[in-house]
């Protein structure tokens, strides 16, 4: 359940539902890569970067190049691993859903410029 406080929505726990996403995307992708049976040889980077992610999103919200550099790392490191692509498709969409800025708020055009006089 979401609730506006502010200009934004938190969740009932007062967690930003953005930062819930992500933290729900990890753990689905830890899970996946915990239960995959085929080792690979960054698999522990990976593990490594997925627990990074899930302690920024633990921490309120978190840096987005910090975010960025981690959901690379996690990439790389698991490479192209199908039964992962999922997993990390999700993770990714919410870490490019918590990078996105926030709308702009209107403004006027600026008036058209005046041509100079003549001398």
């Amino acid at each position: 359940m979401l609730q506006r406080v502010g200009q934004g929505c938190v969740t009932v726990s007062g967690e930003d539902p953005k930062v819930a996403e992500l933290r729900t995307a990890v753990s689905r992708l830890r899970r996946a890569l915990a239960g995959h049976p085929a080792e690979f040889p960054d698999r522990g980077i990976a593990e490594e970067e997925l627990a990074a992610l899930d302690a920024m999103a633990a921490g309120g919200v978190p840096e987005i190049p910090r975010l960025r550099r981690s959901l690379l790392l996690v990439a790389g490191a698991i490479g192209s691993v199908s039964a992962l692509s999922a997993a990390l498709t999700a993770v990714r969409g919410a870490v490019e859903l918590l990078g996105e800025n926030p709308p702009a708020s209107p403004v006027s055009p600026a008036p058209p410029s005046r041509p100079a006089p003549p001398v």
